[in-house]
């Protein structure tokens, strides 16, 4: 009974955390660095040359820029999820 609910009940939790940092990342500017999912073969050279690639994976790449509306920036170049990254612990209210 209670592994039935958690089977269905985990996913839309994860979706909804998934969601609710995304965003967060598109309102705030608070993380000094965001994390690209799954960038496209040529999100990297579409950047802007004020953006620096801190990491990079087969399938994220994590990104920095001092401009404001960072993430703005990336989903018009394409970015498909962008997440804060890089956050040391709690925003400060």
């Amino acid at each position: 009974m209670i592994i039935d609910r958690l089977v269905w009940q985990a996913p839309l939790v994860m979706a909804a955390w998934l969601g609710l940092l995304a965003a967060v990342t598109l309102w705030t500017d608070a993380a000094p660095a965001h994390l690209v999912l799954f960038p496209g073969p040529g999100f990297i050279a579409g950047l802007p040359p004020d953006v620096g690639i801190i990491a990079r994976t087969d399938f994220s790449v994590t990104v920095a820029a001092t401009t404001p509306d960072l993430a703005r920036q990336l989903y018009a170049h394409g970015a498909l999820m962008v997440l804060p990254a890089r956050l040391t612990g709690c925003a400060p209210i």
